[in-house]
C-alpha cells in the first residue's frame, strides 16, 4: 500500500512539475512572439515613414535647410545626372564634376535651360593627387555648398574575374571610387562644418552587403564608402551635417525598355531617394530595393553567392 502511495505522490508532483514548465514556457512563447510582433509594427512604420509619407507630404525646400548649391561627383552615370536633375527640379544651382569635362557638359547645358538654374562644370582628376584639388577648392570657394553627391563608378558590374583585370582599370577605380569620394569630402566638408549645415551623399551599390564574385573590386570599394558614410555620420552628425549611404540595387538608365518596379529607372529612383534625406542614414532609396535588402539580410552567404554566380554566368 506504501509503494501505491508513493507511486501516486510521485505521479502528483511529476505532473505538478510538468504544468509548471508548461506554463513557465507557455509565458516564454507569448514574451517572444510579442517581441516578434513589436519588431514588425516598428519595421512597417520605418518603412512607410521612409519611402511614402516624405513624398506624400513634402518637408521644407532642400535650399533652406541644406544650402544653395550641390557638388555632384561622377553626374556622367546614369544614377547621379538623375540626382542632379532632381536637385535641379527642387531649384539647387549644380556643380558637375567629372574627370572628362565633355562627358557632362551636355548635362550641365540641359539642366540650366529646363530648371533654371545656374550650372557650372569642373574637371578634376584625382589620379594627379594634389594638383587635382586645388582648382576644385579655388571653384567652391565663397559658395554656400549644401550638397555633395558622390556617386560610385560601376563599370565593373559585368566585368570579367579580378586577374582579368588590368592594373591600370584598377588603379582607375580606386581613385574614382576611393581615393575622389574621399577627397571632394574634405574639401567640402569644412565650409559645411562652418556653417553647421549640409548633407553628404555617397551613392554606392547593394554589391556592398555580400562578397559578390566576378565583382571583388567593385563590392569592396562599395563597402568603403558605405563604411566611410556610417563614420563620418557619427563623427559629424552633432554639428549639423547629415552624412547618408545610399545602397541602391539594380537601377535602369532613363529611358531605358528594361525596368519595372524591382528595377526602378534612374529618375525615379532619384526622386525617391532624395525623398529620404534628412531621414536615413543608410538606405538603399527605393522601396523594392529595401524589401530586397530584408532578403538578403535573412538568406545565407553562400546563397547569395550561388545567386552571383549564376547571374554573372548569364551576362
Amino acid at each position: 500500500m506504501a509503494a501505491v502511495d508513493s507511486f501516486e505522490l510521485l505521479y502528483r508532483e511529476i505532473a505538478r512539475s510538468c504544468n509548471s514548465c508548461v506554463e513557465t514556457l507557455a509565458v516564454v512563447g507569448a514574451l517572444y512572439t510579442a517581441s516578434k510582433a513589436v519588431i514588425l509594427v516598428r519595421d512597417c512604420y520605418s518603412f512607410v515613414r521612409l519611402h511614402f509619407l516624405p513624398r506624400l507630404m513634402p518637408s521644407t525646400r532642400l535650399g533652406q535647410r541644406f544650402g544653395e548649391w550641390a557638388v555632384i561627383y561622377g553626374a556622367s552615370e546614369a544614377i547621379g545626372k538623375a540626382y542632379a536633375e532632381e536637385l535641379a527640379r527642387q531649384g539647387i544651382c549644380i556643380i558637375l564634376i567629372s574627370q572628362e569635362g565633355a562627358s557632362v557638359s551636355d548635362t550641365a547645358k540641359a539642366i540650366s535651360e529646363t530648371h533654371r538654374v545656374d550650372t557650372m562644370v569642373l574637371v578634376a582628376d584625382f589620379s594627379q593627387g594634389h594638383a587635382a584639388c586645388k582648382p576644385v577648392k579655388d571653384a567652391l570657394r565663397d559658395k554656400d555648398i549644401g550638397f555633395l553627391v558622390n556617386c560610385v563608378d560601376d563599370s565593373l558590374r559585368n566585368s570579367p574575374n579580378f586577374t582579368g583585370l588590368s592594373e591600370d582599370l584598377l588603379w582607375d577605380v580606386i581613385n574614382r571610387n576611393i581615393a575622389a569620394t574621399t577627397l571632394m569630402t574634405r574639401l567640402v566638408l569644412p565650409g559645411m562644418v562652418e556653417r553647421r549645415r549640409g548633407a553628404v551623399v555617397n551613392i554606392s551599390s547593394g554589391a556592398c552587403y555580400r562578397p559578390s564574385p566576378s565583382k571583388a573590386a567593385l563590392s569592396a570599394s562599395t563597402a568603403y564608402l558605405d563604411n566611410f558614410s556610417r563614420a563620418l555620420h557619427h563623427e559629424y552628425g552633432r554639428q549639423g551635417i547629415f552624412v547618408q549611404s545610399l545602397v541602391p540595387f539594380q537601377v535602369a538608365p532613363h529611358g531605358s525598355s528594361a525596368g519595372g518596379w524591382l528595377i526602378p529607372q534612374s529618375d525615379v529612383y532619384a526622386r525617391h531617394a532624395i525623398s529620404t534625406l534628412g531621414i536615413s542614414h543608410r538606405t538603399t532609396g527605393y522601396w523594392a530595393h529595401t524589401l530586397q535588402f530584408r532578403l538578403v539580410q535573412s538568406m545565407p552567404e553562400w546563397i547569395w553567392v550561388l545567386g552571383s554566380r549564376m547571374l554573372t554566368s548569364s551576362c
